[in-house]
């Protein structure tokens, strides 16, 4: 790795497993040091330990409004300022919506959603005072394209797609640059629920990606000059037909 991202500190939620994981993997190796937020204090300890000195842990439950407003000055504590904020946290439930659980719902539009909008809130004064920072958000192609399996799920990447896009063009006169990055299906623990006959069918006919995948679009989106805003980064398995 070249270190494109050495002086730098992220912030990452949902960043104890999968997508969350393997970005704090990506911006560690380009020099960058890494908090890593979850409500999971102990797989927190476990992958820093195994990420070394320059993962720090920071156990934070973004659905739980007291947490979130203690993440950011324990963000500053540990690591004196923040350029780059991942909001990456998020759950999934599809289905038909005439079986489904409004109450599996709530939950999932609250960190989907509302998780979201607090969290990039209170890191938004730090980057504005300074001029300069990065927001990325984990979206998905549900986002963009309506997906009749989910419509819940479809639903709230909806709203984080116009989240996106109006705060980035709020903030961008402040030298912050705001982005989704939107992928197709990924081998997480969001799509746990789902048949293991469909899961091994997708996996063979190459339909689902891996989450090192999606980390190295973000790693991307973080390397443009400072002038390039990567607004929506849609990355799918060649076998997508969306």
């Amino acid at each position: 790795m070249s270190e494109k991202l050495s002086g730098k500190v992220a912030a990452i939620t949902g960043a104890a497993s999968g997508i969350g994981l393997e970005c704090a993997r990506i911006l560690l190796a380009e020099g960058a040091r890494v908090v890593l937020v979850d409500r999971d204090e102990e797989a927190l300890k476990t992958v820093c330990a195994e990420l070394g000195p320059q993962a720090l842990p920071l156990r934070t439950d973004v659905t739980d409004p007291a947490s979130v407003s203690r993440m950011m000055p324990q963000i500053l504590e540990q690591a004196g300022q923040l350029d780059i904020f991942h909001a990456n946290a998020g759950s999934y439930v599809g289905g038909e919506i005439l079986k489904g659980d409004p109450d599996a719902w709530d939950r999932m539009l609250n960190l989907n959603i509302n998780a979201v909008f607090r969290s990039v809130h209170a890191v938004l004064p730090h980057m504005v005072e300074r001029k300069t920072g990065d927001i990325i958000v984990t979206s998905s192609i549900a986002g963009l394209v309506p997906v009749v399996w989910e419509p819940i799920y479809t639903a709230s990447k909806h709203a984080i797609q116009a989240f996106v896009h109006t705060v980035r063009r709020q903030v961008a006169p402040y030298g912050l640059r705001v982005g989704a990055v939107a992928p197709g299906p990924v081998v997480t623990a969001l799509i746990k629920d789902w048949p293991k006959d469909k899961l091994d069918a997708e996996l063979a006919a190459g339909g689902l990606m891996q989450p090192m995948e999606v980390a190295e679009a973000v790693l991307f989106m973080l390397t443009r000059p400072r002038n390039v805003t990567i607004r929506d980064l849609v990355i799918l398995p060649q076998s997508n037909d969306l």
